[in-house]
């Protein structure tokens, strides 16, 4: 059907010149498709994984010690009781139920009761600052609040600044309720439980409801809120279940190290069910024997974590003479994985390194660094070299690099750019504070600094606020962290850019040494010489006891710069 708007008989008489000069259209009605209007939902996953996957294990490290098993059958009849407990707490549609908890089957049982039965999870990371969680909180307008037991006294202190939680819930069974407590009224998980029915039935939601609440580490200013929806959720996990994303299967058994409490641990709560994985969830111990005693015990095939997650474990895993024969593979994302940590994880044990990046604001993932087939007949070492970066763009994601100037950069693997991104799992705006980052097409800017090769592989040069710029030219300082990393007496590294009066800037070293081991400034200088470029050389090496860390497990630049703030450059 075909149908042109006039307003008058004089603009009919003028269609004919007017079609030939291009100035009026003609247009056809579009034609809707006969399929069926199934709303995505987060529910959807829990109840399939129920139905299909049922008798498969939920294994989770508690906070009170022993080992729990259930299966997915077992946790969505208590994801029920939960949603049926929440009503009880006078829990609405579009009311936000914040946790401070670690990964383990509560807090999984949480994600779906909350969000299935309309209402925001709103995960609140524990490492933070006292200010911060205080902020989070009250700046997402969480009426409940459940929170672990070994988090009770922090939680306590916190509690008389948390002025719109109504009802604070500790997340284990009577018999470890505390005997006394300054929190008034607090309840029990377990006990709430006792009391609820499974009969539940999940609300069909419009896909594009508030689903879960996060925060973004607050590295600069205070933390902003992400507001993710059941539809951009479960495209997310559709994405990241693909074979050439992080390769999802029910033959699988899945650690996520990655915090529950971080980006929704990389969507792999709501994968692994999705897919009918085995989920081992590794509560607050995140130490490298503990997390080798679960990989082993659990027959783990692929865990997915930070890098300094992963230098705990490698470091117990060589100085214990140990191995990991059923470890399929790892992903490393959060911060860049250094090449010497590629090595270890492929030349010693065998074990292959998926590469990813995403940010709070992504969902989070992105970018993922699996080979293409042409990549086959490369050695070990130069699939490793390839496996360094961040990888490349998952479907969904659309990826735009481009100058100072917003002109779209050659993607030859050298020049830099800033790097933009959209997509339905991407944000659009901040909660409560607007679309700082995001321009009218709906490019969002990342912050990061990026180089893009023929095979759409991306490498995150550096962030804007971490390169260094000196005399013109810029130093990647992931770049120069990696070289000296591969120093064998280098355990971990940091490189940051001082004032210079005639460089503007010049990157200096913080070297944490391995255990034993022994390095001089001249040893580290030596090493990177013939690796780099020569003013990418660092004007100084500071070794360090140890680095500061965010949150999240990553270096923290701004806190080395505070530290170092009065320390003047040798060759100023």
């Amino acid at each position: 059907m075909r149908s042109c708007l006039a307003a008058s008989s004089s603009l009919r008489a003028a269609w004919p010149k007017m079609l030939r000069q291009g100035a009026l259209r003609c247009y056809a009605a579009p034609i809707t498709g006969l399929m069926q209007n199934q709303q995505l939902l987060v529910s959807n996953i829990l109840k399939f994984a129920e139905e299909h996957h049922g008798k498969v294990e939920v294994v989770s490290r508690t906070v009170e010690g022993p080992i729990h098993r259930y299966t997915y059958a077992d946790a969505a009849a208590r994801a029920r009781q939960l949603a049926n407990v929440l009503s009880s707490l006078g829990i609405a549609a579009g009311d936000t139920v914040a946790t401070i908890a670690w990964n383990g089957f509560r807090h999984f049982e949480l994600y779906y009761a909350v969000s299935g039965s309309g209402a925001i999870i709103h995960t609140v990371n524990p490492r933070l600052s006292p200010q911060q969680i205080v902020y989070i909180i009250n700046h997402g307008d969480a009426k409940v609040l459940y929170f672990e037991l070994n988090l009770l006294s922090a939680v306590e202190k916190l509690a008389p600044a948390l002025k719109a939680i109504k009802h604070f819930v500790l997340m284990t069974d009577e018999q470890h309720m505390p005997k006394s407590t300054t929190i008034p009224n607090l309840l029990c998980y377990e006990k709430l439980m006792k009391t609820a029915s499974s009969s539940f039935q999940w609300p069909s939601l419009d896909e594009n409801t508030a689903s879960s609440l996060c925060y973004t580490s607050g590295t600069t200013g205070d933390p902003k809120g992400v507001l993710y929806s059941h539809r951009s959720t479960m495209l997310h996990t559709f994405s990241i279940a693909l074979p050439d994303s992080i390769n999802l299967s029910a033959s699988e058994a899945i650690l996520p190290v990655v915090p529950m409490f971080h980006v929704n641990a990389w969507g792999f709560p709501y994968a692994c069910p999705m897919v009918g994985a085995k989920l081992v969830l590794p509560g607050s111990h995140l130490d490298g024997a503990s997390v080798y005693e679960l990989i082993k015990n659990e027959k783990v095939t692929m865990a997915a974590g930070v890098p300094t997650v992963w230098l705990g474990l490698l470091q117990h895993m060589e100085k214990n003479n140990l191995t990991l024969p059923d470890l399929k593979r790892t992903v490393i994302g959060g911060a860049a994985a250094p090449r010497a940590m590629l090595e270890t994880f492929e030349k010693k044990y065998g074990i292959p390194v998926i590469h990813a990046w995403g940010m709070t604001e992504t969902s989070p993932v992105g970018l993922v660094c699996t080979m293409k087939p042409k990549h086959a007949s490369l050695t070990l070492d130069q699939q490793l070299q390839l496996k360094g970066k961040q990888g490349r763009p998952i479907f969904g994601v659309e990826f735009s690099i481009v100058d100072d100037d917003g002109k779209e950069i050659p993607r030859d693997g050298k020049t830099m750019g800033h790097l933009h991104v959209r997509g339905p799992w991407i944000t659009r705006a901040y909660f409560k504070k607007g679309a700082s980052n995001v321009d009218k097409d709906n490019w969002f800017d990342t912050g990061d600094v990026v180089t893009m090769d023929e095979d759409s592989f991306v490498f995150i040069a550096d962030r804007k606020k971490d390169l260094v710029k000196s005399g013109g030219e810029w130093i990647s300082t992931p770049e120069l962290e990696d070289q000296i990393m591969g120093h064998p007496a280098v355990h971990q590294v940091a490189v940051v850019g001082f004032p210079h009066p005639k460089f503007d800037e010049r990157p200096v070293a913080f070297v944490v040494l391995k255990e034993g081991q022994k390095a001089t400034k001249k040893e580290i200088i030596e090493h990177l010489r013939p690796r780099v470029a020569h003013y990418w050389l660092p004007d100084d090496v500071l070794f360090v006891k140890d680095l500061p860390h965010t949150a999240t497990g990553k270096i923290s630049k701004k806190d080395l710069r505070e530290q170092f703030k009065d320390y003047k450059l040798p060759t100023a």
